[in-house]
């Protein structure tokens, strides 16, 4: 129950569009004639709103400031210059220079001097006193068109003025009094991008869509596509939600039902384990989170993410029919947040196939990079085949779907640390675990050598039988094996108790009571059972240590 609560959480509480159509374009309409259940606006395609985005950049005038504190502080230099450079003794002549100097700065800053822009032709737009115009550079001075208005006023002027004295002091009260204005240009480019309108024309409500038989023209795809935006998004605002959520809850419960049921009828054990449940659990609830959050990017596809890392983590620790099973249930209930939910559940049903045969065992580390090359081969084939039956051809063939196959096949490699880590929280035992402790030179296994060689032989012996015997009915060979070579580690404790171990021909045994030998030979298991513990052995293996001798009388 608390599954389901999580996963209806994760759901997405929009409706889905009843019609898939987006394979279909240029093809016939299939379902019943289709009208508008409501009034809604159609959507521009991505490529018409990029087009009418790049025509407003293409045609937004930038935004200059006039600063009029540049003209003031220009002529004040001009007369604090000119008083100060004087020389002359004849007032008359200089009154009549400085007055011819001051008009030619104040014709000069009220039209303003701005730096050259290119094209020469721009069109922008000057702020002046807080009101915008529009304006060509032509408009203004530059600093090379100020110079020869100076000069052209002055030799108007020099039968009565000191020209060259003027020029001198002019020549410093040039200056760029027009600026580039970023941060309004900016904000007025950004407003004007956000105004663009992302729908023309409106279907209105009962107004006939598209009929039965008829072809799937761009246009009408589009309309299809706005049709199926606005229906997804109302669907979660209106009283319709109670009624979605109702059928979330459905769907969801009828799979863990049936996960249930399966588990109930042909896995007993698991069912009997809550850590072996919550473990199932868990990975359902990640992989569903993991598409629901694969909904929120549209920088990439959904067949990018690691769905067979399910299927590969279940059959390390479960066999083949359970890692099926639940790989097919998550599948069936991520479906409903993909955007094609056959070709999802093809694609991914194919994948976790093959994911879990592959994987047999765990026993290579090669094999995880055989499964990973086999899914990422799957993937491609159906995907390629599913997209040459619907299109007819190789032309809608995407490389970005490809890529998107090889991240996931590549990402399923991490499922071999996943599957450690897993097996230490839970305490699992899986294929590479077992290797691992099989390996007879590791310290516990060298220290029975070492201590009592016969029972080491004694274990090799039985793990050799054991393992044969397993393996003729279908078991688990490596954990047996393993086992066996564990399940006589308590004798280490006093080895020339056990017959196996005493080569001078004297048996301890004869000195003592049946009653204190039988003591003897059964304490093997208990101490077994300690030193296991203290060497932190697994539980599985531990349980070879506590019922080798069964119940029955020594």
């Amino acid at each position: 129950m608390f599954t389901i609560v999580i996963i209806v959480a994760i759901f997405p509480k929009e409706g889905k569009f009843q019609y898939e159509f987006h394979n279909l374009k240029g093809k016939p309409w299939y379902h019943d004639d289709l009208v508008a259940p409501f009034d809604f606006s159609i959507k521009k395609t991505k490529e018409e709103l990029a087009n009418e985005k790049a025509e407003t950049i293409k045609n937004f005038k930038p935004f200059y400031t006039f600063d009029s504190k540049v003209g003031d502080e220009k002529k004040a230099l001009l007369n604090k210059e000119f008083e100060a450079k004087w020389t002359g003794t004849n007032k008359k002549l200089k009154d009549k220079t400085l007055g011819v100097a001051n008009k030619i700065v104040d014709s000069i800053y009220s039209k303003g001097i701005v730096v050259a822009v290119e094209p020469a032709d721009l069109t922008f737009e000057v702020l002046k006193n807080n009101v915008a115009e529009d304006h060509t550079q032509k408009d203004f001075f530059n600093v090379n068109t100020a110079y020869k208005f100076i000069e052209e006023q002055l030799k108007k002027e020099e039968k009565v003025i000191d020209a060259k004295f003027a020029l001198s002091i002019l020549e410093n009260c040039i200056a760029q009094c027009i600026f580039y204005d970023k941060a309004i240009s900016d904000k007025v480019l950004k407003q004007a991008i956000e105004e663009i309108v992302p729908s023309h024309d409106i279907i209105l409500k009962d107004q006939s869509i598209i009929s039965k038989g008829e072809i799937i023209d761009d246009k009408k795809y589009q309309i299809l596509e706005s049709l199926k935006s606005e229906y997804e998004g109302q669907t979660g605002v209106t009283a319709n939600y109670f009624f979605l959520l109702l059928g979330q809850i459905i769907i969801v419960t009828i799979c863990m039902a049936v996960l249930a049921i399966f588990l109930l009828s042909f896995r007993k054990e698991v069912m009997q384990d809550n850590s072996k449940i919550i473990f199932i659990m868990i990975l359902i609830i990640l992989q569903v989170l993991l598409a629901r959050l694969a909904a929120f990017a549209t920088s990439f596809s959904i067949y990018a993410l690691p769905f067979c890392i399910l299927p590969i983590i279940i059959r390390a620790f479960y066999d083949t029919r359970v890692a099926l099973f639940v790989n097919l249930v998550t599948i069936l209930i991520i479906s409903f947040m993909a955007p094609s939910r056959f070709e999802y559940v093809f694609i991914q049903m194919l994948g976790g196939m093959v994911a879990i045969f592959s994987i047999v065992n765990m026993r290579n580390r090669s094999q995880i990079f055989i499964s990973a090359g086999a899914i990422f081969f799957t993937y491609c084939l159906a995907y390629t085949g599913i997209t040459i039956m619907q299109e007819g051809g190789v032309d809608a063939l995407s490389s970005r779907e490809y890529a998107g196959f090889g991240i996931s096949a590549t990402l399923t490699l991490f499922s071999y640390p996943l599957i450690f880590v897993f097996e230490k929280i839970f305490g699992f035992l899986s294929d590479v675990s077992l290797l691992e402790l099989s390996d007879t030179n590791r310290k516990l296994l060298r220290e029975l050598a070492s201590r009592a060689p016969g029972t080491f032989q004694h274990s090799l012996q039985v793990a050799n039988l054991a393992e044969e015997a397993i393996y003729n009915i279908g078991g688990n060979t490596l954990l047996v094996r393993t086992g066996a070579l564990y399940h006589d580690i308590g004798k280490m404790e006093m080895p020339v108790y056990f017959i196996e171990n005493q080569v001078n021909g004297i048996n301890p045994h004869d000195e003592l009571s049946f009653e204190e030998s039988a003591g003897i030979i059964i304490s093997h298991v208990i101490k077994g059972v300690e030193i296991a513990r203290r060497h932190r052995l697994p539980e599985q293996i531990i349980d070879f240590i506590r019922t080798h001798h069964g119940t029955t009388l020594a």
